[in-house]
């Protein structure tokens, strides 16, 4: 019986637009602030559902938001949190 079935894979993806992603999320959360949203619970609410309706259209931040694909706006979150955590261990 071949046991390489049973491994675990690696899954790496470089991601050439983190700086992009990381301005557009910027700019969507502030966009929510001004409108008087929790930003936070908005853009989760988008990420989970992927119904555009959780972000404004102030500063057209619903269309900024949408450029981007929402698996990539969870890994760049994912990322910086476990980067930063890491580095106050």
């Amino acid at each position: 019986m071949d046991n390489k079935e049973f491994e675990t894979q690696i899954f790496e993806k470089q991601n050439p637009n983190r700086e992009k992603i990381r301005s557009d999320l910027l700019t969507v959360y502030q966009s929510l602030m001004e409108k008087g949203y929790n930003p936070i619970d908005q853009i989760i609410g988008y990420i989970l559902s992927g119904d555009p309706t959780y972000i404004t259209s102030h500063k057209n931040a619903r269309s900024i938001i949408q450029q981007q694909e929402r698996d990539e706006l969870l890994r760049e979150l994912l990322e910086y949190y476990l980067k930063d955590s890491e580095s106050g261990s």
